[in-house]
């Protein structure tokens, strides 16, 4: 039978004490971030839902299968440049036509070119195929090439081309610019963990419904208001 000295039995304690106050902690942490991302996203879309110059947006959002919200999206660069940022991603029901709980994603990609200067860009992403949310339900998924994306029509009555996702952005009453095509989408695994209390992977949030949460109830309320169907005026 092995025997263990009571140093190695001590520290080993003292590890395991570690582990199960940090984890605690960082949860904690974790769902801070996951809430304040939730509450930006909500004023991000009713923003967006707002503003005149989002017509198209406004009339064809209850057409998406998902949408991925994602306050301030940040572009830098400087001869190499990079855009990235934190989105929460709501789905749509097949069945009942209800919006489920958020997931959450980060989004970040690199360009070449010549930029200088930075921008903080607000993007809804409209996921309009079974194509598009099979990739949305991968572990990792790029926007170009497992997903074709295109940027979404500012203004009414505009034609758009069928892609798989639409984006529309806001920076400063600036609209379009940013392009996130080539941009790689991981869920953010800790923040769903933190939200939920448990490791929950997005299908189980997007499509089995395993998970919910009150605290998303606001943002899925002004989704569900936006995404009702308009009346036709005469």
């Amino acid at each position: 039978m092995a025997s263990f000295s009571p140093r190695y039995l001590l520290l080993n304690c003292i590890a395991l004490l570690a582990v199960l106050l940090v984890t605690p902690l960082a949860w904690a942490d974790d769902r801070d971030k996951a809430n304040d991302l939730l509450r930006d996203a909500t004023i991000t879309f009713n923003e967006f839902v707002a503003d005149p110059n989002m017509g198209w947006f406004r009339d064809n959002v209850k057409d998406a299968r998902a949408v991925v919200i994602a306050p301030q999206v940040l572009k830098l660069g400087f001869i190499f440049g990079g855009s990235g940022g934190n989105a929460v991603v709501l789905a749509k029901d097949k069945q009942t036509g209800e919006w489920g709980y958020p997931a959450f994603y980060t989004a970040g990609a690199v360009t070449a070119g010549l930029q200088i200067g930075g921008e903080l860009t607000d993007v809804i992403m409209m996921v309009m195929t079974e194509s598009g949310m099979n990739a949305l339900l991968s572990s990792k998924f790029q926007l170009g090439a497992d997903a074709s994306i295109a940027a979404g029509p500012v203004g009414t009555g505009s034609q758009v081309a069928t892609v798989d996702i639409l984006q529309f952005s806001r920076a400063k009453g600036i609209y379009g610019g940013l392009t996130l095509e080539g941009a790689v989408i991981t869920p953010r695994e800790d923040l769903n963990a933190a939200f939920y209390g448990r490791i929950v992977d997005p299908v189980d949030i997007l499509i089995r419904h395993t998970v919910t949460n009150p605290l998303a109830d606001r943002l899925r309320a002004a989704v569900a208001k936006a995404t009702l169907s308009r009346p036709v005026l005469h």
